[in-house]
């Protein structure tokens, strides 16, 4: 059976301190041989480190500190102090352990995406049989079974049947949604309900499980730029450490007359604790988690560096259509001038006839208050207007309130229809024989939690940009409501472009919020590209982070997730870097010893570690009575 990684770094770090601690009990009752049990402890406890720092050294001709670990190990045992270099490997060794459970405990989330992948499905023949195959041979169009608590094996619709779907694994929502026939299925999410059929739409590598899979899979190998800067100084660090070992044994040996044990020793010392392995460790493992604790939640970053970059934000731009707003239509103003029950009728029977929003949205709101049903009636498309109907002798039409020549509407009513358009609505009128009777005013509503997020933006100081396509009256009434500050409407995709250049020439650190193709060149120009998860392909591809679920309230929490970041990387280096001068005084000034110094450096280690590891803990956005938005911790998986 093949030990994973974080199995064989937990039996190594066993194996060394075995053998420390025979050591320790063999050199106490006065055995001769008791360096060869120090011997083992370090070669089981340092091999694997010292490998990669050689490795390291040659390949990328870059210095680490596994290399400063291994030197000072070996010259403590030269001096005789075996049960020092011993204690340093096991130490060593020990953290080594901790951050590989950090970093797979970081990476569990692309594990448990990956086990919760279906791997085989039920096909549905012409005959109605099922047939177990692999999910990468389905094709687009085949028919699938999907049994009470399976895995939805791959994207596709819903043919036969309803049922409540989790979509935890997409969306990071706990709540399951009702699916009806021809609504979208993912794979990897759970069918709650009956057995349910559905017609495959995608091939098993495009489906969205598995573009989530890729994502958070670069994401974590692609270091935070304060990881990289980390990086790079190690590499100068230890460089300067090694130059700085034998100044620190000659010059107290030559002139402050140490003697040469003394000052060998004190070299050793100092060869553990300017060691920076608290300083490298300082970002990676919170990077991870908090990329991990963002998969969990339904966002998903391409880059630790996009996530660090996010705290810094000074300006964000959102499309409006389907990012600020539902996407749809909906009536936001009915008004019925006589007979409402029977126009009711005719409205929705004519309105059933057409799959235009405007059309859809109508059905949608007045659906269930029809008392008669007119099946066959015979509808007339006008083009540029809206349709018509004639029901026994009367005419009816729906459509624009200048439907044709011959529709008079007095002053007092047009002006309320005018108004209704100056709000920025589209106005819907309907006619009985060329007298109007009923008027409707249709806008695509804000979602409700996007004031919320403007809001929180605002209070943070970040300036608020909507960019649309639409004309300047709609965008103003929706950039009204939510109390955005600047907006720009009558945009083509290369506007958009502009100005989000622009933006990111006057602010520095910007993002653009978008779902559309349209939206794609300004995503890829903005510092931060974020895409809606239900929006196209194209826009989820060229974005640098992604809303798996429409919810910008997402965004307002990976806000916060990269503020907290930046706070839990900050203290890690403040406190890593002082407790490496602490301990460099120190020993200069011969105060600690060897195993003092060991247990100072690695700590420190380990405590960064664990602090980082805070980075993993589900979070939910609360706002405080000091109106301060923050993270309120629910509890640590």
């Amino acid at each position: 059976m093949k030990l994973s990684e974080e199995k064989k770094a937990i039996l190594v770090t066993f194996l060394c301190l075995l053998f420390m601690i025979v050591g320790f009990i063999l050199e106490k009752i006065g055995v001769a041989f008791y360096p060869i049990s120090f011997i083992l402890a370090i070669v089981f406890g340092g091999f694997k480190q010292t490998k990669e720092g050689l490795v390291d050294t040659v390949e990328n001709k870059h210095l680490n500190v596994d290399l400063l670990m291994a030197l000072a190990a070996i010259g403590a045992c030269i001096i005789g102090n075996w049960f020092e270099g011993a204690m340093l490997t096991f130490i060593f060794c020990l953290s080594g352990a901790l951050e590989e459970y950090t970093t797979n405990k970081s990476k569990k989330e692309i594990s448990s995406l990956m086990n919760m992948q279906p791997e085989t499905a039920l096909l549905l023949n012409e005959q109605g049989k099922t047939t177990e195959v692999a999910v990468n041979q389905l094709q687009i169009n085949d028919l699938v079974l999907v049994p009470k608590g399976a895995s939805i094996p791959i994207d596709g619709i819903l043919s036969i049947g309803a049922s409540p779907i989790d979509e935890a694994a997409i969306s990071g929502e706990s709540v399951p949604v009702e699916k009806r026939k021809d609504d979208p299925l993912f794979g990897g999410t759970i069918n709650l309900g009956e057995a349910i059929t559905m017609t495959v739409t995608k091939n098993s590598e495009d489906t969205l499980f598995a573009k989530i899979i890729r994502l958070v899979d670069e994401a974590q190998n692609t270091p935070s730029q304060t990881a990289g800067f980390i990086e790079k100084l190690e590499n100068i660090y230890v460089k300067i450490v090694l130059i700085a070992i034998p100044l620190m044994i000659l010059l107290p040996y030559l002139f402050l007359g140490w003697s040469w044990n003394e000052s060998f020793y004190r070299g050793m010392v100092l060869l553990v604790v300017a060691s920076p392995c608290a300083l490298v460790a300082s970002a990676t493992p919170a990077t991870l988690a908090a990329i991990s604790n963002g998969a969990r939640n339904g966002v998903l970053f391409k880059g630790g560096v996009y996530l660090e970059n996010l705290a810094s934000l000074k300006a964000i731009a959102f499309d409006k259509t389907g990012t600020l707003t539902r996407g749809v239509p909906v009536i936001t103003d009915a008004t019925f001038l006589t007979n409402k029950q029977e126009a009711l009728n005719i409205l929705v029977a004519m309105e059933r006839q057409s799959s235009h929003p405007l059309a859809q949205a109508i059905v949608t709101r007045f659906d269930t208050e029809i008392t008669d049903i007119y099946k066959q009636i015979e509808v007339k498309n006008i083009i540029g207007f809206g349709m018509e109907t004639t029901i026994g002798s009367t005419t009816w039409c729906i459509g624009k309130s200048s439907f044709n020549d011959q529709t008079t509407i007095n002053k007092n009513l047009l002006d309320q229809i005018e108004q209704l358009q100056n709000d920025g609505k589209t106005v819907i009128c309907l006619f009985e024989n060329q007298e109007i009777v009923a008027y409707f005013g249709l806008l695509d509503v804000p979602k409700p939690e996007a004031k919320k997020v403007i809001n929180y933006f605002k209070e943070a100081g970040i300036h608020t940009t909507m960019i649309t396509g639409d004309h300047d009256k709609t965008a103003a009434a929706v950039a009204s409501e939510l109390e955005i500050d600047q907006i720009y409407a009558n945009c083509l995709p290369e506007d958009k472009t502009i100005l989000i250049k622009e933006q990111k020439e006057q602010y520095g650190m910007n993002a653009m919020v978008g779902d559309g193709i349209n939206d794609a060149p300004a995503l890829a120009n903005a510092a931060i590209g974020v895409a809606m998860g239900e929006g196209t392909d194209i826009a989820m591809d060229v974005a640098d982070m992604v809303l798996m679920q429409n919810d910008l309230e997402k965004l307002q929490m990976s806000h916060l997730l990269s503020k907290k970041l930046k706070r839990v990387v900050t203290q890690n280096i403040v406190f890593s870097t002082g407790i490496i001068v602490l301990l460099i005084l120190s020993n200069f000034f011969q105060i600690i010893n060897l195993p003092l110094g060991v247990i100072g450096h690695e700590g420190s280690t380990i405590i960064v570690i664990l602090n980082g590891l805070r980075m993993l803990k589900t979070v939910s956005i609360e706002k405080s009575s000091t109106k301060k938005y923050h993270l309120q911790t629910k509890k640590l998986v």
